[in-house]
């Protein structure tokens, strides 16, 4: 089953994880955006307390579900740690054109 997986960083953790995606062979590409964090569960610095906002970056990939937890256990090793991330089943993908 085809999933995407969500996971969202501190932009300063940027090259690592792209470097991290690229080396694994289930991964056969991504989308990135910046992204801003709001809510009460995060340690803000005081800049972002006073914008009321956290810088982030979202990685956005198709996945075979199956993949997707070895994928995950390299993340604290090799590229870091704050990272969060989300599942969400793929019903239907395709090309037009």
């Amino acid at each position: 089953m085809i999933k995407m997986l969500v996971v969202n960083i501190p932009p300063e953790l940027e090259e690592d994880l792209i470097d991290y995606l690229l080396s694994l062979e289930s991964v056969t590409g991504f989308t990135s955006y910046e992204t801003r964090g709001h809510g009460s569960d995060v340690t803000l610095s005081i800049a972002e307390q006073v914008s009321g906002r956290r810088k982030r970056l979202q990685f956005e990939l198709l996945i075979e579900g199956e993949e997707i937890q070895s994928l995950l256990d390299g993340l604290s090793t090799e590229v870091g740690k704050d990272i969060a991330y989300w599942e969400q089943v793929i019903d239907n993908i395709g090309h037009i054109g």
